[in-house]
């Protein structure tokens, strides 16, 4: 009986590997402009892994890129947010982050503390992240859908143009699959 249950006691402390389905993910923007509207930017591209441990949740390690050559705004403004005022891609083409900590704070939902780099400028980023089932239950069978949101301010990456126009802080969504690896 006791080696029947070797090899279930095994997995469980296994560190399971996801990666992103990039058919399935993506990230948003939004910023405030002129004070009393919004305008938007969609990232389409982007790759990523997420380990994780059932049994060491808080031990996982996450990492994202995101290109930023594919941004869009769906009007003019996609050019000028691809330029240097900006996200500048010609020199900085993938934002990237990593998470180096998550903190369980219900069954579906945590908080991942890691940091972001955007323009060649890291800062730290903390999400409020929603898991579509719990990663304590998922077994490595089934894909996971992560749903991420913070709120960073423009300015600490160098994107300073326009502060009378364009608003300081900036809601990031970030939209997952993650599927096994």
């Amino acid at each position: 009986m006791l080696t029947m249950l070797a090899p279930l006691t095994a997995s469980a402390q296994e560190t399971l590997r996801y990666v992103v389905d990039k058919a399935a993910s993506h990230v948003d923007a939004k910023v405030a402009f002129f004070g009393f509207s919004s305008k938007s930017a969609h990232f389409p591209d982007m790759t990523g892994t997420f380990d994780v441990s059932p049994t060491n949740l808080e031990g996982m390690a996450m990492a994202v890129d995101i290109d930023a050559r594919t941004l869009t705004t769906g009007d003019s403004e996609t050019q000028r947010l691809r330029g240097r005022q900006f996200f500048d891609v010609a020199h900085h083409p993938i934002l990237h982050f990593v998470g180096s900590r998550m903190t369980m704070t219900g069954a579906k939902s945590a908080t991942v503390e890691g940091k972001m780099t955007a323009r060649g400028v890291t800062q730290p980023v903390k999400l409020a992240v929603t898991f579509s089932i719990p990663p304590i239950e998922t077994a490595g069978y089934q894909p996971i859908t992560i749903t991420g949101t913070t709120t960073i301010d423009r300015y600490a990456f160098g994107m300073r143009a326009f502060p009378w126009i364009i608003g300081r802080m900036v809601a990031v969504r970030i939209s997952a699959r993650m599927v096994r690896d």
